[in-house]
Formats: structure tokens, C-alpha cells, sequence
């Protein structure tokens, strides 16, 4: 992106967003954060130059404010997405509806370059509410933006993930971890910062317009595989036991009405296919960028989870 170029990062302040901001501040571009509570995206202003990057309050259900967030930017990044339903923050809300007012205020604010993200298994015709809505954003960015490039991550994974932290928690608190499906389901997960690279290649190349990316990274793992992963960083030695779907799916019958769910019942719909890059696909290479292999990473985190660290409050009671 040129220098002094306004670009609009729908949902800036999230896991990936921050990784995308903190890319384009670094290439001197202007970026105006689009997020619901703009005083808890004050954390990324250190990033740039005093005014360079400015949190802008918007709700993506309301036409005004978003067309107030895009208007005169050059380009705009729409990352906004959930992982489970509360209250009013449904699929259809966000994915399918929210893409759509996202591009159709681009259009008529005559924005140069749209990047929707959505992720690998958006689909149509796919039994998880979750996958369809992603699919039914696509179609509805293509639509309104015909321009617009579709960025689909597998798993993303870094610092302050919901992924690899998520079971090190689990491996912290329990000397077994379950393998839903008998854990064969397959991921390819990506690191962050090289998806913040390639959202920041794709504005950059006016050639990635009306193209899909899929962004996988090195290494197809299993679940069982990122199990085994979370018990050597964390120097935890844990039971992997091998459970039927059935069971996944009772259990997320009483975890989803948790306020944040570690599993609920569209999930296991989701674990029941493989988040892998097709590979016809373009992704990371035809991008240029050489995918970060997951271990050359995950110590660097996992590591707080060992017995001794600050996230064990009881160093001496885990025999692993």
C-alpha cells in the first residue's frame, strides 16, 4: 500500500486484526479501526504515529455507521466474524448480513480494494450454521463488490490464539484430553503474522481482485497430532483418549450454554471435516510468503503453561 493510504480494518482490535493493523501502520498507511468499543481498541494506537491509527465505533448491523467507516479509505479489510451465537450476535447477523452491508457501502463509497476473510469449509451447502453463513458472506461480497478478494485461513495460530492456548488450558486443568472422532480430523494451521502478510499482499496487488486465497501453513496435523504438540511444549504428560462423536455432541449440549463455550454443537459439526487448504487452491506461495512452521512458534507461548509458570497455581500437584 502506498504511503499515507486510508485503510478500514473491520474488527482491528481482534486476534488477527492486531496483526494487520500493526502490518499496514509499519508501511506508513492511515488505518481507521471499525470496532464496537472503540475504547478497547486504544491498545493499537502505539502501533503508528501519533493520529496514524484511529479506532472509529461501529456496528457492523448499522448502514450509517459503516458507511461513515469506509467512506474515503482506499481500501478495507472486513474481519468481522464470531465463533458462537449469544444474545444478538448471530451468523446470519454477522457473516452473511454483515458482509453484505460491508461491501455494498465499499461500492458506493467507490473503495478500491476489499478483502473479505472468511476461512477454509465455508460452504453452501454445509450442515454447520457457521460454515453456510461464511459461505452466504462470500457470495453476498461478490455480489455487491465484484472486485473483492476472499482471504480463507485454516486455524490460526500465535500468542494470544483461542487454538493452541485453549487446549494447554485444558492440559493444564485435566490429565486427559479427549479425542472427538478418535481425533483423526485434520487442520492445517497457519500462522497469524503470515496472514497479516498476505491480507497485506493482497491490497497491495491489484492482480489478487475476484481471486480466493486458502492460507494453510506447512504442516497437516490431526487433533491428535496438536494434542501431542500442547503436552511437549507445556512438558505436560496427558492421557489421549479416543471418544465417539456422540459423545462430543452431548458434551456440547451443556458447554454451550457457558458464556464463553469451549465447544458447542455447530463445532462438532465442524470437527466432522477437515480444515485443510485445497490443493488446487492458491494460498501463501503464490503470495509469496513461506508459511512459519507451527513449532518454530508454539514454544514460545505454550511455555507459560509448564508446572512453575504463572498459569500454574499449584506447581508441585502436576505429576506430569
Amino acid at each position: 500500500m502506498i504511503e499515507g493510504t486510508l485503510v478500514t480494518v473491520f474488527g482491528g482490535s481482534g486476534f488477527l486484526g492486531r496483526h494487520i493493523v500493526k502490518r499496514l501502520a509499519e508501511a506508513g498507511v492511515r488505518v481507521r479501526v471499525a470496532v464496537r468499543h472503540p475504547n478497547a481498541a486504544l491498545f493499537l494506537k502505539p502501533l503508528g504515529d501519533v493520529g496514524q491509527i484511529v479506532p472509529l465505533a461501529t456496528n457492523i448491523r448499522d448502514d450509517a455507521q459503516v458507511a461513515a467507516a469506509v467512506a474515503g479509505a482506499q481500501g478495507v479489510v472486513n474481519l468481522v466474524g464470531i465463533l458462537f451465537e449469544r444474545g444478538r450476535q448471530r451468523f446470519q447477523d454477522i457473516h452473511a448480513d454483515g458482509a453484505r452491508r460491508v461491501s455494498e457501502a465499499c461500492a458506493a463509497a467507490g473503495v478500491e480494494r476489499l478483502v473479505q476473510v472468511s476461512a477454509i469449509g465455508a460452504d453452501a451447502k454445509s450442515e454447520s450454521v457457521y460454515a453456510r453463513t461464511k459461505a452466504a458472506g462470500e457470495a453476498a461480497a461478490r455480489q455487491a463488490f465484484p472486485g473483492v478478494t476472499i482471504v480463507r485461513p485454516s486455524v490460526v495460530f500465535g500468542p494470544d490464539d483461542d487454538f493452541l492456548n485453549r487446549f494447554a488450558e485444558m492440559a493444564r486443568l485435566s490429565p486427559a484430553l479427549p479425542l472427538f472422532g478418535g481425533g483423526k480430523t485434520r487442520f492445517q494451521p497457519v500462522y497469524v503474522g503470515d496472514v497479516a502478510a498476505a491480507i497485506f499482499r493482497v491490497l497491495d496487488d491489484a492482480d489478487t481482485k475476484r481471486r480466493i486465497y486458502e492460507l494453510g501453513g506447512p504442516r497437516t496435523m490431526s487433533l491428535r497430532d496438536v494434542f501431542a504438540l500442547v503436552a511437549k511444549e507445556t512438558r505436560r504428560r496427558r492421557f489421549l483418549v479416543p471418544l465417539p462423536m456422540w459423545m462430543a455432541e452431548i458434551n456440547a449440549a451443556f458447554l454451550q450454554w457457558l458464556p464463553k463455550p469451549p465447544l458447542t454443537p455447530d463445532q462438532v459439526t465442524l470437527l466432522r471435516r477437515d480444515n485443510v487448504a485445497a490443493r488446487k487452491a492458491p494460498g501463501l506461495a503464490e503470495l509469496g510468503i513461506s508459511p512459519t512452521p507451527i513449532e518454530a512458534i508454539a514454544a514460545s507461548y505454550l511455555s507459560r503453561y509448564r508446572r512453575g509458570s504463572r498459569f500454574s497455581k499449584t506447581p508441585s500437584a502436576d505429576a506430569g
